[in-house]
């Protein structure tokens, strides 16, 4: 078996309200410095050595990420 991560954010050209609200947040906390927040998913998967890195992609683009407005990365993790 293998884990595999899949992270999706939404693209740079989307506007993103969470992660407007968080970096709206921080300054009202005390942390300075953050100019800008994305705020997206990750999914790790547990999936056979055999499943290949096409499938693993149709996967998140099929169900995972809506390609319109997101773009994802699917990486094979270390064990």
């Amino acid at each position: 078996m293998a884990r595999v991560v899949v992270d999706v954010m939404p693209k740079q050209e989307i506007l993103d309200p969470q992660g407007q609200a968080v970096a709206a947040a921080l300054p009202r906390l005390g942390f300075e410095g953050i100019s800008e927040v994305r705020q997206g998913k990750r999914f790790e998967l547990e999936v056979a050595d055999d499943v290949d890195d096409a499938t693993l992609a149709q996967i998140a683009e099929t169900l995972l990420a809506n390609p319109v407005i997101e773009n994802f990365v699917v990486r094979r993790a270390e064990a």
